[in-house]
């Protein structure tokens, strides 16, 4: 089952025609994921602290169906699509009731922050997001 993550469309995300502004989904779905890492468990500050490692968006591919307006109520699922030791693959969902107004594939990848260079997904992150 996605994880599921409700949200309401205030003036500051939209554009001057009351529409939600196109890189405000991103916003959006950054907020669903670090909600869902955190809900399953994944203490994201006790990973830097402690490990030296942190999240990064590799790679990207949205898909802006119909537009989102000001006090829309949406949702927006998550649901990780796979796993490897490197990076995670997650596919997320905005909606409006059960209009798909925007798609996303998000390809995460695991970073040492002391130098910036990939690593591998700590084991306990790959066992718990599966």
């Amino acid at each position: 089952m996605p994880h599921v993550y409700p949200l309401r469309v205030y003036y500051e995300d939209t554009d001057m025609a009351g529409i939600v502004y196109y890189a405000n989904y991103l916003k959006f779905i950054e907020r669903a994921r670090s909600e869902y890492v955190r809900e399953i468990g994944i203490d994201q500050t006790a990973l830097k602290a402690e490990k030296d490692v942190a999240f990064a968006v590799r790679r990207l591919e949205a898909d802006y169906v119909e537009p989102a307006q000001f006090d829309d109520v949406l949702t927006v699922e998550t649901s990780v699509e796979a796993i490897t030791g490197a990076r995670m693959v997650m596919e997320q969902v905005v909606k409006r009731g059960e209009s798909v107004l925007f798609t996303a594939i998000v390809t995460l990848v695991a970073i040492r922050l002391s130098d910036g260079t990939p690593t591998r997904l700590p084991a306990e992150i790959r066992r718990i997001a599966r």
